[in-house]
């Protein structure tokens, strides 16, 4: 097929290679063009082959995934799609590499060749025909500096609490939004990111590390406090709920909605009936539908709504689908994004 997307597999473990090229030869619209067993390999490949979407681990001889993504970002940028280990350190270094100009990550299973079919395949296929079809964009494309944000008084304290429905891209746009909130923020931000369990720990403490907000993964029963954020675990349903007059984080297991756990569309509804006006929805980049119909409950109960615009998404489809449906009073680029959120606060 001549309009095959062309795959860049790259893992130290042959066997590792030898099934993802499987995995992703599957789907007829793919064709991996070369596997790659280290970094600098990686690199010659990149720039001999020309691949469209390179998928990348991270633990490598010779010269590791972070240290070659930077190269490619710097020398001949592609979509890149990490392989990462269901591990602390694996998180940790995959919001580096998230940071550094990777597109997406896809968790690594265990070297049991059954589960990979299982855990990955789908989700890995999916995504290389996402961001292979969506808007690459570098790290620090659509970013500039930002202004000094105002600084509210230490006494301020708000009513209104901020909702944000994310998925692919999501990561570094949160990264960016959260580094821009000003210090003293007089609310509270409940964040979904489609994200597999394991990892939103790791990404709530980079969240911390870089925002003036008390950044933490949700637990069940938190206590909804102006100035903190809380991220929706994987795999679990994040909602709010009101108690004599408190708001209160609820997880659940409950079964997927929009296709997803957790659910845009779950914390939007939640918001939608406890906040009302007094909420602000974000909906920004990623592919399906999840949140739409949420943030249009919103919009409905009185809140403000703003969309991440088509040119700063890397993939433009929740939000595109929330503008469609009439859902938004609010069309932004992601480096406008914060500012908006402060003013309506």
């Amino acid at each position: 097929m001549a309009d095959q997307i062309k795959v860049l597999v790259v893992d130290d473990s042959a066997l590792a290679r030898k099934i993802l090229t499987g995995l992703l030869e599957s789907d007829p619209e793919i064709k991996v063009i070369g596997t790659a067993e280290n970094g600098e390999t990686a690199i010659e490949m990149n720039n001999r082959l020309s691949p469209d979407v390179i998928t990348l681990d991270i633990e490598m001889p010779v010269l590791d995934g972070l240290t070659a993504l930077k190269r490619i970002i710097e020398t001949n940028p592609k979509p890149v799609i990490m392989l990462s280990a269901y591990t602390q350190h694996g998180a940790e270094a995959t919001f580096k590499a998230l940071e550094l100009g990777a597109v997406d990550f896809v968790p690594k299973p265990n070297s049991k060749e059954s589960s990979w079919a299982d855990v990955i395949g789908e989700q890995l296929r999916t995504k290389v025909k996402s961001v292979y079809r969506s808007k690459f964009i570098m790290a620090g494309e659509v970013l500039p500096s930002e202004k000094k944000q105002r600084v509210f008084e230490k006494k301020a304290e708000s009513q209104k609490i901020v909702g944000i429905g994310t998925s692919t891209g999501g990561p570094t746009a949160l990264i960016h939004i959260f580094q821009n909130i000003p210090k003293n923020f007089p609310s509270s931000i409940l964040v979904v990111q489609h994200m597999p369990d394991g990892f939103t720990k790791a990404f709530s403490e980079r969240l911390n590390a870089l925002s003036n907000l008390r950044v933490k993964e949700a637990e069940d029963m938190d206590l909804i406090t102006p100035g903190c954020g809380y991220v929706a675990p994987g795999d679990q349903h994040i909602f709010v709920e009101e108690i004599k007059s408190q708001r209160y984080v609820r997880l659940s297991k409950g079964e997927k909605v929009s296709g997803h756990r957790p659910s845009i569309d779950v914390l939007f509804n939640s918001l939608a009936s406890t906040a009302g006006k007094n909420t602000i929805a974000v909906i920004m980049t990623g592919m399906g539908k999840d949140g739409a119909e949420g943030i249009c409950k919103i919009k409905a109960a009185g809140g403000r709504t703003i969309a991440q615009d088509e040119d700063t998404s890397v993939v433009f489809g929740m939000n595109r689908v929330a503008i469609e449906k009439g859902g938004i009073h609010d069309v932004v680029p992601l480096s406008k994004i914060p500012e908006k959120i402060v003013e309506y606060i």
